[in-house]
């Protein structure tokens, strides 16, 4: 089977990435890092930023981390504070600001032993989203953000740009989840690491880049349908990932579905399929409480209760019709552990 994306970081998206973060830089554009996907990136761009996720998914770093922190944290967070500490991460290197949040308590406390490197806003996520007063409070973090952005970069941001950024995203969601069909076909079109490829692809491009991608991979696609060129055959079973961010290292886990003979047909993590799920209401008058009313809606495990998680994955499940769900839950994540639990009861 020919790759789905041939070109020269078809074998590390990452690298992709930084690629085009390198050349954006260096055309004067300054580089805001990021960690979760609470961040409104509009903000970002709006403000003629280029966001950076930052680096989390190597074991390679983690032993040094282990000096300082405990080593029963969650392995994500010891693999990004490790960057930080051997100045090993060059997503971290370009950033001139980063934004963290409080999704859980060591992410909290990591970024108390390193905001004094660099300017960091932490944003504080409100642990109930459905209560009135979640979408005021957490309305006041996008506006304090912002505040922080115009400060940081000495320039204004507008309701205009704004929602030029709102309709950015709802248009490349809208492409991503129409995309997304190749993998809903028995057997799927396209593996689990060229789904990855395309993240990286979609997380450099603007709208109209992303069309025109995406219109060339489709048909590449067709050409494979027609010549009955699938993933797996028939009789492999459809899985589906759910669970905490996986990438980098982390991605054996794929490794090993795949060597035992399964199909990935759907990535629920952040990571993956379930950040293109999000709609912004556009041309309210009022981006940011837009922006706040959408990034309220992620279906985090981090917030009580989290029904719109298990909805999200039943609607998954649904579309792309998996035979098994294997549900990846990194050492200390006691919020995903729990709705492993949770999701078995509510479907015993």
């Amino acid at each position: 089977m020919d790759p789905l994306i041939n070109d020269r970081f078809a074998n590390n998206p990452n690298e992709r990435i930084l690629d085009s973060i390198i050349w954006k830089r260096s055309i004067g554009l300054p580089v805001v890092g990021i960690y979760c996907a609470y961040a409104p990136l509009e903000l970002v761009r709006a403000i003629g930023a280029v966001p950076a996720c930052l680096c989390a998914f190597s074991r390679k770093t983690i032993e040094e981390a282990e000096t300082v922190l405990p080593g029963n944290l969650c392995p994500l967070i010891k693999s990004s504070f490790g960057f930080i500490k051997t100045d090993t991460c060059p997503f971290y290197a370009l950033s001139e600001a980063i934004i963290g949040e409080t999704t859980c308590d060591g992410k909290k406390k990591m970024f108390e032993l390193i905001r004094h490197i660099k300017p960091t806003h932490i944003m504080d996520l409100p642990q109930e989203p459905d209560e009135p007063e979640a979408l005021f409070t957490w309305t006041t973090m996008v506006r304090k953000l912002k505040t922080f952005l115009e400060k940081t970069f000495g320039k204004e941001l507008t309701d205009d740009s704004i929602e030029f950024e709102i309709r950015e995203t709802n248009r490349k969601n809208r492409l991503m989840n129409d995309f997304f069909k190749y993998v809903e076909h028995s057997p799927p079109l396209l593996s689990w690491s060229e789904l990855y490829d395309l993240f990286g692809v979609e997380y450099v491009s603007n709208g109209d880049e992303l069309q025109a991608t995406l219109e060339g991979l489709a048909v590449k696609l067709e050409k494979r349908r027609d010549d009955g060129d699938f993933v797996g055959t028939s009789l492999s079973p459809r899985v589906l990932v759910s669970g905490c961010p996986v990438g980098g290292d982390a991605n054996k886990i794929f490794k090993v579905i795949e060597e035992a003979g399964g199909v990935i047909v759907a990535m629920e993590a952040c990571s993956g399929m379930k950040r293109y799920s999000v709609t912004i209401d556009e041309n309210t008058g009022d981006p940011i409480s837009s922006l706040a009313r959408a990034y309220l809606t992620i279906p985090c495990s981090c917030m009580t209760p989290n029904q719109r998680r298990i909805d999200v994955i039943g609607a998954m499940i649904e579309r792309f019709r998996p035979q098994a769900v294997i549900d990846v839950i990194l050492q200390a994540c006691h919020s995903y552990n729990i709705t492993r639990v949770q999701a078995i009861f509510e479907n015993l």
